[in-house]
């Protein structure tokens, strides 16, 4: 099966395809030849994957699935929360989609927290034979003092999984796969389209 997975991320798009396996045959945008910036102006993670979505079924007429994650910070009221990709870029140093400076903000606001519990949180928006769907997947955790490993991307090295001693950047690709909340919403969403 060929789907639509409406993102330019080459790390996520990785990501999916290794989640997914290969019954389906996962094409990102420039796939399509898409290669505008997609609108995301929701306030919610459930907001933008639906607004991905319907861009491309809207413009291409596909099939297709988009995600929104968010890291959710107790001690920090939920935040970055919507604004995970572009927290620096909203209320740092203005730096566009930067892992380095997105983490460095992220240390900098926790430095005086003693709570330093978080979630990531994975909204997926399918849509597939005119209808919408959507699927959760969470991952508890806690955001450690510094940065350490060297594999994944964004807030990788700095998220630790509850009930590990190593942080997501410190684990293979499968080892994260089993228990990130994208793997548990991917897992939804195959678990669907299989029994479609």
């Amino acid at each position: 099966m060929k789907i639509v997975f409406a993102t330019n991320n080459a790390h996520k798009l990785q990501e999916v395809r290794q989640i997914l396996g290969e019954r389906f045959e996962v094409v990102g945008l420039k796939d399509i030849g898409c290669h505008e910036d997609i609108p995301e102006n929701a306030e919610t993670l459930e907001g933008n994957a639906l607004e991905k979505a319907r861009y491309v079924k809207e413009h291409y007429g596909l099939d297709c699935f988009a995600d929104d994650t968010g890291l959710e910070v107790t001690a920090l009221g939920g935040a970055p929360g919507v604004h995970t990709a572009r927290y620096a870029e909203l209320f740092g140093e203005g730096i566009t989609h930067d892992s380095n400076a997105n983490m460095a903000l992220l240390l900098h606001n926790l430095e005086k927290k003693s709570d330093r519990s978080a979630r990531f949180r994975t909204v997926i928006a399918l849509i597939y034979k005119g209808e919408e769907h959507l699927f959760e997947g969470v991952c508890e955790g806690e955001i450690l003092s510094e940065r350490h490993g060297t594999e994944g991307f964004g807030y990788d090295p700095v998220f630790r999984p509850t009930g590990f001693d190593r942080c997501f950047a410190q684990m293979s690709a499968e080892e994260k796969n089993a228990i990130s909340h994208r793997g548990r919403a991917t897992r939804k969403l195959v678990e669907f389209l299989k029994g479609s």
